[in-house]
């Protein structure tokens, strides 16, 4: 039984699985204005975590016909999410989990100081090894976007891999319902994908300057196949996809290999279970008879048998699940629990005594620079959750007791 509802509309049909979930009403405006655009194929689908964004709607999933909407995809291009299993169990966590928490700071560079310039403690100072073979087989498509569009070479690009960001963004250890001990992490294309993404929002806004007043909204500016800068986005967005895969294969790497070496855990093995998905990007898919691209914003790809990650907050539990292939959705499924208030409105209704009450018992930071990402800025996962139950299945239930933020 699909549990989705059908949101009045002048465009093509918008199917929204927000029963039981609050979904303000700009958000919902933002849909109606994607689902007016001529190139959007069958329909388009709201996730129960949908929320407002630059352009396009977080937690939305957009069919195209023959194009694609760079600020659909955004520009934190190919963020996602990885999670791997361990052998460890709680028992085997020290009674204080702070050298934990110190442990993984150390071995992934995290934050931002300095503008992102000279010295910026979210990049690296010097690559290592892991990181620089990595490079070597990105760099060839690197230089290729580079050809065409010279300008994109500027900021730290090489010395991100691996390393987390700001916001949203975070490294975990959590618990899952049998007590066993997984890493999980959230980040994405770093500043080399939000150049991109940048860049080309603003070519198609250009390239579409004589259309941008027939449009609903100028952010919706897309690209068209045999356009000037269709092949160039195609190549540039897959490229960013892929470092961002990327930057979290090495950053779960660097933690394992800490925790490992740390002394504070016993011997442990890892990797008979790991997930790593996108929940920003665009691809080629098939659908409703036709190959469209499908563009996923804060949404997760939930194919039949797909194992895929919905997170909840920093103090909200966690799921692995498994897609159940659901048609109408676009075999997608929610990227987490999706906000509820902006971070400015965090930030003024919440104090740094709040956000310790709702991170009770879990080791991260408790003040006031993360408050924009304390629980209470978030939707209630577990609604979020019963919302879409037709497009997934629960696999594993995770709680976290360390969080790392950047």
């Amino acid at each position: 039984m699909n549990r989705f509802v059908r949101l009045d509309t002048s465009g093509v049909p918008i199917k929204a699985w927000i029963d039981g979930v609050h979904a303000d009403d700009n958000a919902l405006a933002q849909l109606r204005n994607v689902a007016r655009l001529p190139i959007v194929h069958s329909h388009v689908a709201a996730m129960p975590d949908v929320h407002w964004g630059i352009g396009a709607t977080v937690g939305s999933v957009i069919p195209t016909r023959g194009a694609i909407i760079p600020a659909a995809v955004g520009v934190d291009i190919g963020c996602g999410m990885m999670a791997v299993r361990t052998s460890l169990t709680a028992s085997d966590l020290p009674d204080s989990l702070e050298p934990l928490r110190s442990t993984i700071e150390r071995a992934v560079p995290h934050g931002r100081t300095n503008h992102g310039g000279k010295g910026d403690r979210g990049a690296w100072r010097d690559l290592p090894a892991r990181a620089e073979d990595a490079w070597r087989k990105l760099r060839p498509g690197y230089e290729r976007i580079l050809e065409r569009h010279p300008r994109l070479d500027r900021g730290a690009t090489a010395k991100h891999l691996g390393t987390l960001g700001t916001g949203n963004h975070f490294i975990e250890l959590c618990l899952d319902e049998a007590e066993r001990v997984w890493v999980m992490l959230h980040s994405g294309s770093r500043g080399v994908g939000n150049r991109i993404g940048t860049h080309f929002i603003d070519l198609a806004k250009k390239d579409m300057k004589q259309q941008l007043g027939e449009l609903p909204d100028k952010d919706l500016a897309y690209f068209t196949e045999g356009a000037e800068h269709f092949d160039d986005y195609v190549h540039a967005v897959g490229w960013a996809q892929q470092f961002a895969r990327s930057n979290r294969d090495l950053m779960m790497a660097a933690i394992l290999e800490a925790l490992a070496r740390s002394g504070a855990l016993p011997k442990f093995s890892h990797g008979e279970l790991a997930v790593n998905c996108h929940h920003n990007y665009v691809q080629q898919e098939e659908h409703f008879g036709a190959s469209v691209f499908v563009t996923r914003k804060g949404a997760v790809r939930a194919g039949a048998g797909d194992l895929g990650i919905i997170p909840g907050s920093m103090g909200a539990r966690s799921f692995i699940v498994r897609g159940k292939g659901n048609a109408e959705s676009f075999a997608s499924c929610s990227h987490g629990a999706g906000r509820v208030m902006s971070r400015n409105e965090a930030r003024r209704r919440y104090t740094v005594e709040d956000h310790i009450a709702a991170t009770a018992g879990i080791e991260c930071r408790k003040d006031k620079d993360v408050i924009d990402e304390t629980p209470m800025a978030y939707k209630d996962i577990d609604a979020v959750m019963a919302a879409q139950s037709d497009l997934v299945d629960i696999v594993h239930t995770l709680k976290q007791v360390v969080c790392v933020k950047g």
